[in-house]
Protein backbone atom coordinates (compact mmCIF):
# COMPACT_ATOMS: atom_id res chain seq x y z
CA UNK A 1 0.00 0.00 0.00
CA UNK A 2 1.74 3.26 -0.98
CA UNK A 3 0.71 6.60 -1.08
CA UNK A 4 -2.09 6.64 -3.18
CA UNK A 5 -4.10 3.72 -1.24
CA UNK A 6 -3.14 6.02 1.60
CA UNK A 7 -5.02 8.81 0.33
CA UNK A 8 -7.99 7.21 -0.06
CA UNK A 9 -8.23 5.63 3.06
CA UNK A 10 -7.26 9.65 4.70
CA UNK A 11 -10.39 10.54 1.96
CA UNK A 12 -13.01 8.05 3.06
CA UNK A 13 -15.51 8.91 5.44
CA UNK A 14 -16.35 5.56 6.55
CA UNK A 15 -14.07 5.42 10.06
CA UNK A 16 -13.08 2.15 9.48
CA UNK A 17 -10.99 3.01 6.24
CA UNK A 18 -9.21 5.66 8.82
CA UNK A 19 -9.29 2.75 11.51
CA UNK A 20 -6.75 1.04 8.35
CA UNK A 21 -4.71 4.03 8.18
CA UNK A 22 -3.83 3.92 11.77
CA UNK A 23 -3.17 0.03 11.93
CA UNK A 24 -0.63 0.81 9.41
CA UNK A 25 1.40 3.44 11.00
CA UNK A 26 0.99 3.17 14.60
CA UNK A 27 4.13 1.27 15.06
CA UNK A 28 5.79 3.83 13.31
CA UNK A 29 4.29 6.71 15.37
CA UNK A 30 5.24 5.02 18.57
CA UNK A 31 8.30 3.71 17.46
CA UNK A 32 9.31 8.00 16.67
CA UNK A 33 7.73 9.28 20.04
CA UNK A 34 9.30 6.69 21.98
CA UNK A 35 12.43 7.91 22.53
CA UNK A 36 11.57 11.11 22.99
CA UNK A 37 9.94 10.86 25.71
CA UNK A 38 9.08 9.88 29.09
CA UNK A 39 7.30 6.67 29.94
CA UNK A 40 4.68 4.79 28.10
CA UNK A 41 2.08 6.64 29.37
CA UNK A 42 3.17 10.09 27.33
CA UNK A 43 3.82 8.05 23.97
CA UNK A 44 0.06 6.28 24.20
CA UNK A 45 -1.30 10.09 24.82
CA UNK A 46 1.01 11.66 22.22
CA UNK A 47 0.26 8.54 19.61
CA UNK A 48 -3.65 9.50 20.46
CA UNK A 49 -3.18 13.10 19.59
CA UNK A 50 -1.14 12.82 16.34
CA UNK A 51 -3.99 10.52 15.43
CA UNK A 52 -7.18 13.14 16.11
CA UNK A 53 -5.24 15.33 14.89
CA UNK A 54 -4.81 13.24 11.64
CA UNK A 55 -8.58 12.34 11.41
CA UNK A 56 -9.25 16.16 12.06
CA UNK A 57 -6.95 17.04 9.14
CA UNK A 58 -7.49 14.03 6.99
CA UNK A 59 -8.52 16.10 3.70
CA UNK A 60 -5.12 18.05 3.80
CA UNK A 61 -2.55 15.27 3.08
CA UNK A 62 -1.65 15.34 -1.00
CA UNK A 63 -0.18 12.11 -1.80
CA UNK A 64 1.97 14.53 -4.09
CA UNK A 65 4.19 15.36 -1.07
CA UNK A 66 4.91 11.98 0.17
CA UNK A 67 4.05 9.07 1.87
CA UNK A 68 1.13 8.92 4.48
CA UNK A 69 3.60 7.71 6.80
CA UNK A 70 5.56 10.75 6.61
CA UNK A 71 3.07 12.80 6.93
CA UNK A 72 1.05 11.48 10.54
CA UNK A 73 4.80 11.71 11.45
CA UNK A 74 5.39 15.05 11.08
CA UNK A 75 2.02 15.79 12.72
CA UNK A 76 3.55 13.77 15.99
CA UNK A 77 6.69 15.78 15.54
CA UNK A 78 4.68 18.90 15.70
CA UNK A 79 2.60 18.08 18.91
CA UNK A 80 6.01 16.34 20.24
CA UNK A 81 7.22 19.65 20.16
CA UNK A 82 4.42 21.80 21.77
CA UNK A 83 3.99 19.10 24.46
CA UNK A 84 7.37 19.77 25.58
CA UNK A 85 6.94 23.70 25.48
CA UNK A 86 4.08 23.06 27.50
CA UNK A 87 5.28 21.00 29.77
CA UNK A 88 2.18 18.95 28.72
CA UNK A 89 0.28 16.27 26.02
CA UNK A 90 -2.56 18.89 24.39
CA UNK A 91 -5.45 16.77 24.06
CA UNK A 92 -7.60 19.56 21.58
CA UNK A 93 -8.35 17.35 18.80
CA UNK A 94 -9.12 14.68 20.80
CA UNK A 95 -11.79 16.76 22.56
CA UNK A 96 -12.98 18.40 19.31
CA UNK A 97 -13.83 15.14 18.22
CA UNK A 98 -15.85 14.07 21.26
CA UNK A 99 -13.51 10.94 21.68
CA UNK A 100 -12.90 10.22 25.45
CA UNK A 101 -9.59 9.20 27.14
CA UNK A 102 -8.54 5.68 26.89
CA UNK A 103 -7.80 3.57 29.69
CA UNK A 104 -5.20 1.34 28.74
CA UNK A 105 -4.09 -1.73 30.90
CA UNK A 106 -0.57 -2.72 32.27
CA UNK A 107 -0.30 -5.05 28.98
CA UNK A 108 -0.99 -2.31 26.08
CA UNK A 109 1.31 -0.01 28.28
CA UNK A 110 4.20 -2.76 27.87
CA UNK A 111 3.22 -3.13 24.51
CA UNK A 112 3.82 0.65 23.58
CA UNK A 113 6.92 0.21 25.67
CA UNK A 114 8.42 -1.99 23.68
CA UNK A 115 7.59 -0.97 20.41
CA UNK A 116 9.00 2.65 21.96
CA UNK A 117 12.14 1.25 22.13
CA UNK A 118 12.84 0.94 18.55
CA UNK A 119 15.89 2.47 17.23
CA UNK A 120 14.73 4.49 14.08
CA UNK A 121 18.34 5.93 13.75
CA UNK A 122 19.40 2.63 13.71
CA UNK A 123 16.64 1.18 11.12
CA UNK A 124 17.32 4.21 8.80
CA UNK A 125 21.36 2.93 9.25
CA UNK A 126 20.79 -0.27 7.79
CA UNK A 127 19.14 0.65 4.90
CA UNK A 128 20.69 0.87 1.80
CA UNK A 129 22.70 4.30 1.80
CA UNK A 130 20.76 6.27 -1.12
CA UNK A 131 17.55 4.91 1.01
CA UNK A 132 18.78 6.47 4.34
CA UNK A 133 19.90 9.74 2.85
CA UNK A 134 16.69 10.34 0.62
CA UNK A 135 14.21 9.76 3.61
CA UNK A 136 16.44 12.14 6.30
CA UNK A 137 16.45 14.82 3.25
CA UNK A 138 12.96 14.40 2.87
CA UNK A 139 11.44 14.24 6.17
CA UNK A 140 13.92 15.24 9.00
CA UNK A 141 15.23 18.30 6.76
CA UNK A 142 11.94 18.24 5.00
CA UNK A 143 13.87 19.31 1.51
CA UNK A 144 11.62 19.59 -1.69
CA UNK A 145 11.79 16.13 -3.93
CA UNK A 146 13.24 18.75 -6.70
CA UNK A 147 15.88 20.01 -4.15
CA UNK A 148 17.23 16.49 -3.08
CA UNK A 149 17.04 15.52 -6.59
CA UNK A 150 19.64 18.67 -7.72
CA UNK A 151 21.58 18.06 -4.78
CA UNK A 152 22.00 14.52 -6.00
CA UNK A 153 22.45 14.78 -9.14
CA UNK A 154 19.47 12.21 -10.07
CA UNK A 155 16.17 12.84 -11.30
CA UNK A 156 13.04 13.88 -8.97
CA UNK A 157 11.72 10.16 -9.75
CA UNK A 158 15.04 8.60 -8.99
CA UNK A 159 14.35 10.50 -5.29
CA UNK A 160 10.65 9.33 -4.91
CA UNK A 161 11.46 5.74 -5.87
CA UNK A 162 14.53 5.67 -3.20
CA UNK A 163 11.97 7.61 -0.74
CA UNK A 164 9.19 5.07 -1.13
CA UNK A 165 11.80 1.63 -1.22
CA UNK A 166 13.51 3.30 2.30
CA UNK A 167 9.78 3.55 4.06
CA UNK A 168 9.12 0.28 2.92
CA UNK A 169 12.35 -1.67 4.01
CA UNK A 170 12.24 0.67 7.11
CA UNK A 171 8.41 -0.38 7.80
CA UNK A 172 9.26 -4.24 7.36
CA UNK A 173 12.30 -3.70 10.21
CA UNK A 174 9.99 -1.98 12.51
CA UNK A 175 7.41 -4.59 12.58
CA UNK A 176 9.68 -7.67 12.40
CA UNK A 177 10.99 -6.55 15.66
CA UNK A 178 10.14 -7.75 18.76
Amino acid sequence: MGNAEDAVLLKSRDPNDFGLFYERHVGAVVSFLGPRVRGADVVFDLTAETFARAFERRGQYDPARGPGVAWVLVIARNLLIDSVRRSRVLDESRRRLGVAPVAVDDAQLELIETRSQVDLRAVLGDLPPEQGEAIVRRFLLQESYPEIAEQLSCSEQVVRKRVSRGLANARQAVEEQP
